[in-house]
């Protein structure tokens, strides 16, 4: 099976043959992984004789798991630029994330509201974009089933498990994120606002 048609399989169509052109290009061995619950994708660069090498989760909905491909290419990129002389996600991956993502916005493969966030994100450089709110919220619009809820979604003081078993109080948000107490060992943690959980009970 040609590569395009593989990817095909995780990624939008018209998306695949330009990600195989940049696989067989810059030499980089592609993988689709198992879902990992710490991260959807992975880049490692050149090291002793080995080329580089990019991973991506393969339980991601087509536009996620485009989205996140072109994310750790940029990463590819920026290490041909730069080595390890400048930051993961500073002004000069922000930059080539940008030009990479280019062809797949004037191709229009992205649904309308998946498109506005990554031209929203590409405006506002000060997060990456595996953690631009906006963009996740989006992309998670078109997973194919939705077995949890997000923690945002809950109640003040509802109280949810997590995938671990313990189970939390869902208190009030801190800037960015929730203040919850753990109902086990009563210490405090900080949530993502996009943490998948199930909801067991509403407190009072």
């Amino acid at each position: 099976m040609k590569k395009e048609d593989v990817l095909a399989q995780y990624m939008p169509a018209p998306a695949a043959p330009v990600i195989a052109k940049w696989i067989d290009y810059f030499q980089c061995e592609f993988k689709i992984s198992k879902g990992r619950v710490t991260k959807l994708g992975d880049y490692r660069h050149p090291y002793k004789g080995m080329g580089h090498k990019i991973s991506v989760n393969n339980d991601m909905n087509p536009y996620s798991f485009l989205v996140t491909t072109v994310h750790e290419f940029a990463h590819l990129l920026t290490w041909n630029d730069h080595k390890n002389k400048v930051k993961p996600h500073g002004s000069e991956w922000k930059h080539n994330f940008k030009r990479m993502m280019a062809p797949f916005l004037e191709q229009e493969i992205f649904p309308a509201d998946v498109k506005a966030a990554i031209v929203r994100y590409l405006g506002n450089p000060s997060a990456a974009s595996c953690t631009d709110l906006t963009l996740s919220r989006a992309l998670k619009k078109y997973d194919a089933e939705k077995k949890e809820i997000r923690l945002e979604e809950l109640p003040l003081h509802a109280v949810f498990t997590i995938k671990d078993g313990r189970q939390f109080k869902k208190g009030e948000k801190l800037r960015k994120r929730y203040r919850c107490q753990c109902l086990d060992n009563g210490n405090i943690y900080l949530f993502n606002p996009l943490a998948e959980v199930i909801l067991e009970a509403t407190g009072t």
